[in-house]
C-alpha cells in the first residue's frame, strides 16, 4: 500500500524559495498522474500542479512561472520547487495522484509572511 508524507516546508518571507519532497513508500504506476495540492487557510484544497510526466508539468495561473513540479521514479518521490513565494502561497501542502487514488498524507506546512 502506498503511503505519501510531504516535507521540506517552512516560513519564510515574500520572494524567498522553498523545495517540497512528497515520499512515496512503495512504487508509484510511471503512468499515473500525480498533482500536488494546496490547503489555504479556510479555504478548499486546490490543485497547484498536475505532473503527466517526469518533468512536464501543467499549473494554475496562480503560481504558473514560479511552481515547478518534478517526479524521480527511481526514488518514489515527486518534489515542488517553489520561487517567489507570495502571502497568498501560504497554505498546507498536499502530494496525491491527479484522480486522489491514495490516502492523504498529512501534509506540509508553508506559511510566506513578512
Amino acid at each position: 500500500q502506498v503511503h505519501l508524507v510531504e516535507s521540506g516546508g517552512g516560513s519564510v518571507q515574500p520572494g524567498e524559495s522553498l523545495r517540497l519532497t512528497c515520499q512515496s513508500s512503495a512504487e508509484i504506476p510511471t503512468a499515473y498522474i500525480m498533482a500536488w495540492y494546496r490547503r489555504a487557510p479556510g479555504k478548499e484544497r486546490e490543485l497547484v500542479a498536475r505532473l503527466e510526466s517526469p518533468n512536464r508539468g501543467s499549473y494554475p495561473d496562480s503560481v504558473k512561472g514560479r511552481f515547478t513540479a518534478s517526479r524521480d521514479n527511481y526514488k518514489n518521490a515527486m518534489y515542488l520547487q517553489m520561487d517567489n513565494l507570495k502571502a497568498e502561497d501560504t497554505g498546507v501542502y498536499y502530494c496525491n495522484s491527479f484522480f486522489e487514488d491514495y490516502d492523504w498524507g498529512p501534509g506540509t506546512q508553508v506559511t510566506v509572511s513578512s
